[in-house]
Formats: structure tokens, sequence, C-alpha cells
């Protein structure tokens, strides 16, 4: 059962909750926040997420991947268990590469609205060639 004491933490329902379940998608996942303390300060949170897998589109073969997500938040931050168990639902998802890190940018900006954020995602070579992506909010325009 979830125990956070603090009433400005009761929203966060994955942490410290033993029995949630991994989600089937992201649909299913349930990303969560919590007040940034330092909100009148610039400073960037880094996430490293060594073993990610989603699914080829085409082949159904696992894309393995490292992702990394850097932000500097503003009146939110990201809870990183539930962040944990977002990423981890996406071994079911048939998705291209570029995809992903822009759809993890996209609900990431959605329930934190940070002030900068970049998603970068360094996939395995398949066939001698290896990929990197990298998605920013807010989109740097020409």
């Amino acid at each position: 059962m979830n125990r956070i004491p603090n009433k400005k933490y009761a929203g966060l329902t994955l942490l410290g909750n033993s029995e949630v379940a991994f989600p089937k998608s992201p649909e299913h996942a349930k990303l969560e926040t919590f007040p940034n303390a330092n909100g009148s300060r610039d400073y960037w949170i880094r996430i490293h997420c060594p073993e990610f897998t989603s699914l080829c589109p085409v082949t159904g073969q696992p894309d393995f991947a490292e992702i990394s997500i850097d932000y500097i938040p503003d009146e939110r931050c990201v809870e990183t268990k539930s962040l944990k168990l977002y990423l981890s639902s996406y071994r079911n998802v048939h998705s291209f590469n570029e995809q992903v890190v822009n759809r993890i940018l996209d609900d990431l900006v959605r329930v934190c609205a940070p002030r900068k954020m970049k998603i970068e995602g360094k996939f395995v070579p398949r066939g001698g060639l290896s990929l990197t992506v990298v998605a920013e909010h807010p989109t740097e325009k020409s």
C-alpha cells in the first residue's frame, strides 16, 4: 500500500507501492510528478536508462537502446519510479526508433512542462549501422 506521509506528495500512487504491475503499453502507464522545490533556479536533472527495449514495427525484433533524459524543471519534476514503469512499457510497442524518442519527449513535456528537455536514444547497432535520435523541447526555430 502507498504510504506517503506528506500531503504535498499524496498524488504519488506508485512510489512506495510494491504491488504495482508493469504497464502493457505507454497508454496504460501513469507518469507522476511532484512539486519542484527549487523552481526559482535553473538546474539540470539527468536520468539514464541503459536497458531500454522496444520492438521493430516491421520485423517484430527487439530494439535495444540507452535512453538519456535531461531537463530543466519548471513547477513539476518527474517521479522516477513512474518513469521506470513508463519506459518499461515500450517493450511491447512496435515503433520506429525515431517515433519512440519523440513520443517519450511529448509525453514527458505534457506531464511536467519543463523549461527545457532533451531525450537521446542510442540504439544498439543492427546490420552494421547504429542510430542515435535526439529530440528537444522547446524546438529551435530557424
